[in-house]
């Protein structure tokens, strides 16, 4: 099969790789409909994550099941399969609880950007749904997978409540995908933190009320001045940034929430600080398997469309392009089409 290796900080090649085979009883097979790139992936591209070697890249999926191990029978050849990016048995104390991106048996996807993949704990990470979408459908559901699964985290972290009021840092699919689920948690005030007019204009169709373009100290203080010098209830930090984490604790009133979801990179959070601020704070990567039947219903039904934020679509052999395109804000996200 063919897919995507990264070699190095701006160096994403399309090559041949071995096919994927079942290694273990719980694993599937399975052929890619769509797939992508996530801002995540830009760390590695920009070299902030260096890689010892050449790997295969992507965690974002949705396709058709070819295989199945033999202790699979949630998932059956021919379905349409949405999963997370975290696999997960969804048995054990972690997952009962709802945090299936903590499994005890994880292990997270990453070799996702290629035309057929292996699913690692299938039976429980897998979610077919009754019939083939529409192609139409399938960037809303490859959406779930990952970036709106993890927004929806956030808001959830967040606490976010209805007729609160409501900030997104960060404009990536992730944020955008953050004031959908703000907005159908019940918000009634949502304000995104943006400086780029596309964005922008996506996150107001997503239903954000109020858009920001400060960053840093006169961000937080226009957002102080928009929620009448107090801050707002829950802040959703979609970014991963040392100045977008402070962002989003200074916006937050006292006894306000913080989710964030972003990788963290050099964010250091001063324990005092957060101490006396009396803002809750809690993130980690997002359990996308507890929210992946309602979500993809979501999708299906047409309630919200998440797949809004591909602006760029292209053949999976282009997936250099796709990268580039991103890193230089050409494109929010980038679809790949095997």
């Amino acid at each position: 099969m063919r897919g995507a290796v990264i070699h190095g900080p701006g160096d994403v090649r399309f090559e041949t790789l071995e096919d994927p085979k079942i290694l273990k009883p719980t694993d599937a097979i399975i052929r890619t409909a769509v797939t992508c790139v996530c801002g995540s992936d830009l760390w590695s591209y920009r070299g902030l994550e260096p890689a010892q070697e050449a790997h295969p890249m992507g965690h974002e999926y949705v396709g058709f099941v070819e295989e199945v191990g033999s202790q699979v029978t949630a998932v059956r050849p021919d379905q349409f399969v949405v999963g997370s990016f975290a696999t997960s048995d969804n048995t054990c104390a972690n997952c009962r609880n709802g945090f299936q991106s903590s499994c005890l048996n994880r292990e997270f996807m990453s070799t996702c950007q290629a035309e057929y993949v292996r699913i690692p704990n299938a039976q429980g990470t897998l979610v077919a749904t009754d019939q083939v979408p529409d192609e139409e459908l399938w960037p809303g559901l490859l959406a779930v997978s990952d970036v709106m699964g993890t927004g929806w985290y956030a808001a959830d972290a967040a606490e976010v409540k209805p007729g609160s009021t409501a900030v997104v840092v960060g404009d990536g699919a992730v944020g955008l995908c953050a004031v959908i689920a703000a907005k159908e948690m019940g918000a009634e005030r949502i304000i995104a933190m943006s400086r780029h007019e596309p964005r922008q204009q996506l996150a107001r169709e997503f239903g954000a009320t109020d858009i920001v373009t400060e960053r840093g100290e006169e961000g937080i203080a226009r957002i102080k001045e928009l929620t009448g010098g107090i801050g707002a209830d829950a802040v959703l930090e979609c970014v991963g940034t040392a100045e977008a984490m402070r962002q989003a604790l200074h916006s937050a009133r006292p006894g306000g929430n913080v989710g964030f979801v972003g990788v963290p990179h050099e964010v250091a959070v001063d324990g005092q600080e957060l101490f006396f601020s009396h803002v809750g704070l809690r993130g980690g990567p997002a359990p996308v398997r507890r929210y992946l039947p309602d979500l993809i219903d979501h999708v299906l039904s047409g309630r919200i469309n998440p797949g809004k934020v591909f602006d760029l679509t292209l053949p999976l052999e282009q997936v250099a392009e796709g990268y580039k395109a991103m890193d230089e804000r050409r494109a929010i996200k980038t679809l790949l089409k095997p």
